[in-house]
């Protein structure tokens, strides 16, 4: 059994993650505190991939990364790369599709966050920075797990966009989801049902810890309220 595949998508998954990890929070920290309608409509923005049929979205990425288009275009004739039909370009589609995952999960962490312990170590000196890390981070740490771990399990299972910016070329752009639906092609049901219960098993340890994460949540507000 060829593991490339697994390999692939999981250094796919881990390098989009870190990505909407720190885009996610910083998106996050600085929309919580705009005024409600901004907040509203960049809501919407960031969020629609969440909701677009991810085809869609990666019709997007190719009319942006395309090598005929004006990004795609311009990075080959500078620097010699192709943005699309790489194993990389699939990291642009799952930070893509993972990043509302991330986004919406820190900004709910956010808001519940209680003001008055960033105004106490503000009265003490603190820079906002200190704070932001060492207090508001640290308080929030249970929803951000949580939205780090589902983003990282949403470009995992990530297909529609993924095929269609980086394509399939076993040992070289494969993914779990993608080898899937070529062996389901070549009626290959027997290796397509291993790489099917490799991606349950996967993603049913990421829904495990998802709800170990909850659970400790819940616990710790309990704690805060007696």
């Amino acid at each position: 059994m060829d593991w490339y595949p697994l390999y692939n998508s999981l250094r796919i998954a881990a390098i989009s993650t870190v990505a909407v990890f720190f885009l996610g929070i910083l998106a996050a920290y600085y929309i919580a505190k705009l005024p409600r309608l901004v907040k509203g409509v960049l809501d919407v923005v960031l969020t629609l991939p969440l909701v677009l049929p991810p085809t869609v979205v990666g019709w997007l990425l190719l009319v942006l990364l395309g090598p005929n288009r004006p990004i795609g275009a311009w990075v080959q004739a500078h620097f010699g790369l192709r943005l699309v039909m790489t194993w990389w370009s699939a990291v642009f589609a799952t930070v893509v599709v993972a990043f509302p995952l991330m986004y919406r999960t820190a900004r709910g962490a956010f808001e519940s966050f209680d003001p008055t312990l960033a105004e106490a170590a503000a009265t003490l000196g603190r820079s906002n920075i200190w704070i932001f890390w060492r207090v508001r981070m640290p308080v929030c740490r249970q929803g951000i797990l949580a939205g780090t771990v589902l983003a990282f399990a949403r470009a995992l299972g990530e297909y529609g966009a993924t095929s269609m910016i980086a394509g399939y070329t076993p040992d070289r752009t494969a993914t779990i989801s993608t080898t899937v639906y070529q062996l389901w092609r070549t009626d290959n049901d027997t290796e397509a049902l291993r790489w099917v219960l490799v991606n349950i098993a996967i993603s049913a340890v990421f829904l495990l810890a998802v709800n170990l994460l909850e659970a400790r949540q819940k616990r710790a507000g309990k704690g805060g309220r007696r």
